[in-house]
C-alpha cells in the first residue's frame, strides 16, 4: 500500500482512518460480494457472488459463458464490493482493480482449498486445465489485486481511501 487518507466531506471530520489490516480482515471474512463489470456496449453489470481473499487479492470464479466472464474479456477493470448493509455501524468496502485470469495449477489448487475452507464442503472445487470443473464447462478464476480501495465506516461515519 502506498497511501491511506480520509475525506472529511463524507463523515465525521475527526473520524480516524480505518486501518487497512481491519479492512482486509473484513473483506476476507465477508460471505457475499458484488462484482461490477462493464458490458461491451458500455452498460454496467452487477452480480452477487462468493469469493476468497488469498495472497493479498480477492479471487472469484464464473462460468466461461457467463456475462461477467464475457465482460471481463472485453474490459478487465472491475469493482468488488461487500459490507454490512446497515445504516448505522459496520464497514462497507470497495476494491477497484483489474481482473486477471488464474491458470497455474498450483495456484488453482490453493484457491480451491481456500474456497472449501471458507464456505464448506458444498463448495469443493476440482481443478481442471484453465480453472475449476463446472457442469457447463470450465469456471474461470480471476484475481483482483486492489489498485484503490475505499472503506465507508458508519460508527462514526468516515471514508478511508487506500492506494496501492
Amino acid at each position: 500500500m502506498t497511501s491511506t487518507d480520509t475525506d472529511p466531506r463524507y463523515g465525521d471530520p475527526d473520524a480516524p482512518a480505518t486501518p487497512w489490516t481491519e479492512a482486509r480482515r473484513k473483506f476476507a471474512e465477508a460471505e457475499v460480494y458484488w462484482l461490477s463489470t462493464v458490458r461491451p456496449d458500455g452498460r454496467p453489470h452487477v452480480t452477487p457472488l462468493i469469493a476468497v481473499w488469498h495472497d493479498e487479492a480477492v479471487h472469484l470464479c464464473t462460468g466461461q459463458d457467463e456475462r461477467k466472464a464475457r465482460n471481463v474479456a472485453e474490459n478487465p477493470n472491475v469493482v468488488v464490493t461487500t459490507g454490512d448493509n446497515a445504516l448505522h455501524g459496520g464497514l462497507d468496502l470497495v476494491v477497484e482493480g483489474t481482473a486477471e485470469r488464474v491458470t497455474d495449477p498450483g495456484a488453482l489448487a490453493a484457491l480451491a482449498a481456500a474456497w472449501e475452507a471458507k464456505y464448506g464442503p458444498d463448495w469443493h472445487l476440482d481443478v481442471v486445465e484453465g480453472g475449476f470443473a463446472n457442469p457447463h464447462g470450465v469456471a474461470l478464476v480471476f484475481r483482483v489485486e486492489p489498485v484503490t480501495a475505499f472503506g465507508f465506516g458508519k460508527d462514526p461515519y468516515s471514508q478511508t481511501r487506500w492506494r496501492f
